[in-house]
């Protein structure tokens, strides 16, 4: 499939059964993830589940990727710079077929290597370590440079939370992205609203989040609701066919979105399941 033919395919709406299925699997990630952290005692349940619905946008409808073959050259490239939330995004690579649904059951035991940040240490289909604040993105930033210098026509995406915004390197990167017009770049921002010590803008504040990328020459696209996959379709829609600028989705969500017991809570950046949030996961048919 050409560049063209990849644009224009993508350009057709989401019919009814397929949102269905997309929030199917966005719901299964979430069982899975619940499933991951509690037995391994483990925490960042709240930061997986923030990105849940656009990794499962990203895998079921954008990237291309062939599982048996994870190095191809030909393959589009996806970096989570928020690697802390790698749990929801380990249940997808298995969900395509990138390594056996049994290895989640090794998730942060001693020894295993599917620890609780994304690394490319043995993991097919990772292809960055990251979870230092804004590392992901100048990586990005580097593989769209190299595609476009190779002429090919992969896509790189990179998901960044919204307290990397606060790094001078997610700043630099984005001045060079615009600078060199790299169109085959995508950033999606996590915009949560919390940091690991606090609110977001109360840290330091971001607003007006959208001016600044569109001031640095970026197309910007505002997802409302980054948990809807309607309007997750439509932003990255319009970003499809945008050309000589790199492109980014704010996607405005709910940490821990999914869990009632733990949505727009900041300690669950930390902590892991007890009695009070198992009982209401059972009630809500997480578990």
């Amino acid at each position: 499939m050409t560049q063209k033919q990849f644009f224009k395919h993508k350009r057709t709406s989401l019919i009814t059964s397929e949102i269905d299925n997309l929030k199917k699997t966005a719901f299964d990630v979430r069982k899975k993830v619940f499933s991951m952290i509690l037995t391994a005692h483990a925490s960042h349940l709240a930061s997986a589940y923030s990105i849940v619905e656009v990794l499962v946008y990203l895998y079921q409808k954008v990237l291309h990727l062939n599982p048996s073959k994870p190095a191809s050259p030909n393959r589009d490239r996806f970096i989570l710079s928020k690697g802390w939330g790698v749990s929801a995004l380990y249940v997808l690579l298995s969900k395509k077929g990138f390594f056996s649904k049994k290895l989640l059951n090794e998730y942060c035991k001693d020894g295993s290597k599917m620890i609780g940040i994304a690394t490319r240490n043995g993991i097919r289909g990772i292809e960055a370590t990251t979870g230092s604040m804004g590392h992901g993105l100048p990586i990005g930033v580097g593989l769209a440079k190299a595609m476009k210098l190779q002429g090919k026509k992969n896509r790189t995406v990179v998901l960044i939370s919204d307290g990397e915004c606060d790094t001078g390197s997610t700043w630099e990167s984005i001045l060079l992205a615009a600078h060199h017009k790299l169109d085959n770049l995508l950033v999606i921002v996590d915009y949560n609203k919390w940091q690991s010590f606090g609110r977001t803008n109360e840290v330091l504040n971001l607003e007006p989040l959208i001016n600044k990328w569109k001031a640095f020459n970026w197309h910007a696209e505002m997802v409302r609701d980054g948990h809807d996959f309607y309007q997750i379709d439509k932003a990255f829609k319009k970003c499809f066919v945008v050309r000589d600028k790199p492109q980014v989705i704010i996607a405005h969500t709910i940490k821990g979105k999914g869990l009632s017991a733990i949505e727009d809570r900041n300690e669950w950046h930390y902590q892991t399941p007890r009695e009070n949030e198992i009982k209401v996961a059972k009630l809500e048919g997480l578990i």
